[in-house]
């Protein structure tokens, strides 16, 4: 007997869902298109974009202002299939979700409040055990993005130093001297600024954010040109960090600009976000 449902009618019934504010779950999947959103439990998960597979430069040249030689030298990475990235950084709802199942410590929220706030105070073994709790409720390939797909992701097919243009600007994010209103003090809620061209808010801003590789100083010998994590060869003692702070000076939030933090630091500008591996 042939399937009621078929592929091309399958994909039709993705789009239509998407169009009109639904979301494929865990239990009843549909094709995942680079643009779609989805979540894959009705509470409690992140919302995650698709970003389509390509080719970025990865990395400045000199003559980018604000340049940095831990940015040297720039070069090619590929990306060979479609991923997904969580929408926003993990908020204290989503990771109180993971803290009341016990997978989780509860940590403080410096008196910002919780719900859309990103989490804050995590260690990057913090963020790895949401990652791994993630995984165990969904049944799907949570994960940490490595720092290619960050940047690949940050920059959303731009080739400017911020994923706006190339200069800091007004109220794009959330820094010291962005022109918003939280800017030195405090975290802002997640989306408080417009997303990039993949759709994906606070990229650069509000908080660094945890990826899975360990720290090289820069980009030599050979970092991976796949868009995988750099494990070999690093100091896994410590980890990169991306995108900045609400503390942080306009040239942090740079694309290609590179943080750093040890695996146990737990700091109120440091969370995380979410990569999904897809079939």
């Amino acid at each position: 007997m042939k399937p009621i449902f078929g592929p091309e009618l399958r994909l039709w019934l993705s789009v239509a869902l998407a169009l009109c504010g639904f979301t494929p779950t865990q239990a009843e999947e549909l094709p995942l298109k680079p643009g779609m959103t989805f979540k894959d439990c009705a509470t409690d998960c992140p919302e995650m974009v698709v970003i389509p597979a390509g080719s970025f430069a990865m990395g400045s040249t000199a003559d980018e202002s604000g340049h940095k030689p831990t940015e040297e030298p720039e070069h090619k990475v590929t990306i060979a299939k479609p991923f997904a990235v969580s929408k926003f950084a993990v908020t204290f709802a989503e990771w109180d979700a993971c803290a009341a199942h016990s997978d989780c410590s509860q940590v403080d929220d410096h008196g910002w409040g919780h719900n859309r706030q990103p989490v804050i105070n995590v260690s990057w073994d913090d963020a790895k055990r949401y990652v791994a709790w993630l995984s165990k409720i969904t049944g799907k390939t949570y994960r940490l993005l490595t720092e290619a797909e960050y940047e690949y992701a940050t920059r959303a097919g731009t080739k400017t130093a911020y994923p706006w243009g190339d200069a800091i600007g007004g109220n794009n994010a959330n820094c010291a001297g962005c022109g918003s209103r939280w800017d030195v003090a405090q975290t802002a809620p997640v989306g408080s600024f417009a997303p990039n061209k993949f759709g994906l808010y606070d990229m650069v801003g509000n908080v660094w954010e945890w990826v899975e590789d360990c720290l090289h100083e820069d980009y030599s010998p050979a970092p991976p040109v796949d868009g995988s994590a750099w494990m070999t060869d690093g100091d896994c003692s410590k980890h990169r960090i991306r995108g900045g702070s609400f503390a942080s000076v306009p040239d942090e939030l740079r694309s290609a600009n590179r943080g750093r933090g040890r695996t146990d630091d737990r700091l109120e500008i440091i969370s995380f976000r979410v990569g999904r591996t897809l079939p």
